[in-house]
């Protein structure tokens, strides 16, 4: 996924490297990379035969850029692990960087996948599966009408275009560190007073149409809907692309209240963070957003994206509704959107794997996670905090946890997680990308945490200088 990048990645934290020295952080990362070349030798020779038709050797950018290290091609996944063609197994803690979260090949959803693939993987017709997978998520999350996309890149642009429609209204907000997708109205930066486009390739009017604010700031939210210009307020209920921050208390609450007053639309991105709770952060914090997208690990590797609108938005929507003859509507849907493969895997997956049950106990394992990182840190005297929400735990690289995406961004240091991604790769761990940070999957067990904690802990004596066992497989 895309990073906010404001902030350079060169930049280095002065602090941190009185803490760390450099050179042995420069050290460590050219012993560790050449042991993951030793261990990937079939890797490296299927990077040549790929890169003569695929750009980077990857039929998917992300599969190369989201990693410091040379691509490795994976051979398959079993619950909560895959191995690579060279027979190296890896303890996913990056989850597919939350598409994953229920784990590889969940047997009741690889089983409703296989029956629906047989039966038809699609017919631009609904089934009662389609049905019966909007009857749960409005029951889990309180919000009635439901429609389906690929991805929640594609609901959150049709979210956009009902809003702009709706309020009669163009432009969008959004907050420094979020993302919504590689969507053009959100593929900026926050650079106060302006707002400058992060990406090459885009209409360079956008800039002029998105506001990116700061998190955790009312005030300057306030400002900007004045005008009441504002067609929707799009914002996850956390911020996770930054690594993780959370909303102050009631500033949600103070976002919903001034969109109200404003006559502007508000909608929770929780393409993250369904994973985090069950029904959502939306129904864990009692939010009562317009519209609510979802996305990623719902559809368990099955590409799929939702989201809903309330009762007067769907009544709206009917009332717009595009077909091929006749008055235009709405421009929203895709052939191969809400197909009956994508539904079935929906469905099996709230029905026998996203259980209040097994949402209680990642939530255990994440505070188990987010617990053993704040006692090592504390015990070797580093001044670090853990994320915690949910499931998901991380390194904040500073004495407190950060309200918006420049304080998180200056909480991160590149290197030092590349560094420590390879460590643990070496030693069958697969860290989250840089952006995220370690997540417990639906398949994870507590002996996985402290398999993943034990790990860390070695990694930071090996730079702290106090292990003379941190060899790579060691």
């Amino acid at each position: 996924m895309a990073f906010d990048r404001w902030l350079p990645i060169w930049m280095r934290k002065d602090w941190m490297t009185a803490v760390i020295p450099s050179d042995r952080l420069h050290e460590l990362r050219r012993r560790e990379d050449a042991a993951f070349a030793q261990r990937t030798p079939k890797s490296a020779q299927m990077r040549v035969r790929a890169s003569r038709h695929l750009p980077h050797g990857v039929p998917m950018s992300w599969m190369a850029s989201l990693y410091r290290t040379p691509t490795i091609y994976v051979d398959s996944g079993a619950g909560a692990e895959f191995t690579d063609l060279d027979g190296n197994r890896y303890l996913d803690f990056n989850v597919c960087d939350l598409s994953m979260t229920m784990g590889f090949g969940a047997p009741a959803i690889a089983a409703a996948v296989a029956r629906q693939a047989r039966a038809g993987c699609s017919f631009l017709l609904p089934g009662e599966a389609a049905v019966s997978v909007a009857e749960k998520l409005a029951e889990r999350t309180g919000m009635p009408k439901w429609q389906m996309t690929l991805s929640a890149s594609g609901a959150n642009s049709e979210v956009l275009r009902i809003a702009r429609l709706a309020t009669r209204r163009s432009r969008v907000i959004v907050f420094g560190g979020h993302y919504h997708g590689h969507i053009e109205e959100t593929l900026l930066a926050e650079h106060a007073p302006r707002t400058l486009i992060d990406a090459f390739g885009l209409n360079p009017a956008v800039s002029r149409e998105t506001l990116v604010l700061p998190f955790n700031d009312p005030a300057a939210l306030e400002r900007a809907l004045a005008a009441r210009e504002v067609a929707l307020v799009l914002t996850e209920p956390a911020l996770t692309n930054c690594n993780l921050v959370l909303p102050d208390p009631g500033y949600l609450a103070a976002v919903r209240e001034l969109t109200r007053r404003t006559g502007t639309l508000l909608c929770i991105d929780e393409a993250h963070t369904f994973q985090f709770a069950y029904g959502g952060l939306t129904r864990q914090w009692r939010l009562e957003p317009d519209f609510l997208v979802l996305g990623k690990g719902l559809g368990s590797g099955v590409s799929a994206g939702l989201y809903a609108m309330t009762e007067e938005l769907g009544r709206f929507f009917d009332e717009h509704f595009d077909v091929d003859v006749g008055p235009r509507g709405i421009p929203t849907g895709g052939t191969t959107y809400a197909s009956a493969l994508t539904v079935s895997a929906l469905e099996a997956a709230l029905e026998s794997v996203l259980t209040e049950e097994a949402y209680a106990r990642v939530t255990a394992l994440g505070a188990r996670l987010a617990d053993g990182l704040e006692e090592i840190f504390q015990r070797r005297a580093l001044p670090w905090r853990a994320f915690r929400c949910g499931p998901r735990s991380g390194y904040c690289l500073a004495p407190e946890l950060p309200r918006n995406g420049r304080e998180a961004a200056a909480s991160l240091d590149y290197e030092l997680i590349d560094t420590r991604r390879v460590f643990m790769a070496n030693r069958g761990i697969w860290d989250a990308v840089a952006s995220a940070g370690p997540q417990v999957s639906f398949a994870h067990e507590a002996h996985d945490i402290d398999r993943y904690l034990e790990a860390a802990d070695e990694f930071l004596g090996a730079l702290l200088g106090d292990s003379q066992r941190a060899t790579a497989g060691g």
